[in-house]
């Protein structure tokens, strides 16, 4: 099973590595701007950016720290990211690829872990969470930014069902509880979380992933039955457009 998904996952995303790039979502947003704050007093840090994508959190990690490694899936969104290292002049930003739920790296070779906008596509986050722990160095942190389910029932199923008909490699967003558990199991201890919300573009955001045109269809049905609850929350907008919950979460290895 967990073969078949990842496949599915470098498929999705391999396919779409230039769209993501240039997604103004992906390239810009004040979680970025956190990051950079986060990392402007780390000049000496080893980064590891787990699901680097397009590699925007890695690069903005490229601005301030010592080295970088951007970690994915998928090999074709790693020839964008090392093609725009080599433009930008990062030479201490190095692609590699594997799975998150299992990391080729040494015991305790990284000072910080961060990742934006990528668990949610994971198999097992909290084994993923465990290899953070392993290759942070003692008092490492990490930081984890990504789209954050409500808690309640109504509005989660709604998500994640717009989410999967979407983006056949979405696995889950996990609402803040989870977060929590899955961090505290994994040994990470929490010192900070930050809510904040995300403009998605309707078109943009099925064009990114080329959605096929059916499942278009069906998440547009799916939206105009939305109780009002529901478009209320995710200030649903007549061309399909919405906002959803982001989570920025800091933590560390005790």
């Amino acid at each position: 099973m967990a073969k078949h998904h990842h496949d599915n996952v470098d498929r999705q995303f391999g396919e779409q590595a230039s769209a993501y790039l240039s997604s103004a979502v992906h390239a810009s947003g004040r979680d970025l701007v956190r990051l950079g704050e986060r990392l402007f007093a780390e000049p000496e840090a080893a980064v590891l950016d787990l699901g680097c994508g397009g590699g925007h959190a890695s690069y903005v990690a490229a601005q301030h720290v010592k080295s970088v490694v951007a970690y994915d899936l998928s090999a074709r969104m790693l020839a964008v990211v090392a093609e725009t290292a080599r433009e930008r002049g990062y030479t201490h930003l190095t692609p590699q690829q594997g799975y998150a739920e299992q990391l080729p790296f040494a015991d305790q070779q990284f000072d910080i872990v961060i990742s934006r906008y990528s668990a949610h596509h994971w198999h097992d986050v909290g084994r993923a969470l465990r290899e953070v722990k392993r290759v942070l160095k003692p008092a490492g942190k990490v930081i984890f930014m990504d789209v954050n389910a409500p808690g309640n029932p109504v509005l989660d199923i709604w998500l994640q069902t717009v989410e999967a008909l979407r983006d056949t490699s979405h696995v889950r967003d996990y609402p803040p509880g989870e977060w929590l558990t899955m961090f505290t199991e994994a040994g990470l201890a929490i010192s900070a979380i930050q809510h904040d919300r995300l403009e998605l573009e309707f078109r943009s955001w099925v064009e990114r992933m080329r959605t096929p045109a059916v499942m278009v269809e069906a998440i547009r049905a799916y939206q105009q039955s939305a109780s009002d609850e529901v478009q209320h929350y995710f200030a649903l907008q007549p061309d399909g457009s919405f906002s959803t919950d982001i989570i920025f979460i800091e933590a560390f290895r005790p």
